[in-house]
C-alpha cells in the first residue's frame, strides 16, 4: 500500500489504512452523512463512505 499524504486517517480497522503512518492508501474518499445525524456535533455528522473492514 502506498500512503496518500493528502488523506490523513487514524482508523486502523480499515483495510486502506497505512499502518503506522496515519494515512489512507486510496486516491480519494467519499465523505457521507451518518445515519440519524443532525446533532451538530462534528463527530456525529459525517463518516468515511470508503471504509472497508480489514
Amino acid at each position: 500500500m502506498k500512503p496518500n499524504t493528502d488523506i490523513r486517517c487514524r482508523v486502523e480497522s480499515c483495510r486502506f489504512h497505512c499502518q503506522g503512518q496515519d494515512f489512507c492508501s486510496l486516491n480519494s474518499i467519499q465523505v457521507e452523512p451518518c445515519n440519524g445525524c443532525g446533532s451538530g456535533n462534528p463527530s456525529d455528522e459525517s463518516c468515511c463512505g470508503s471504509y472497508k473492514t480489514k
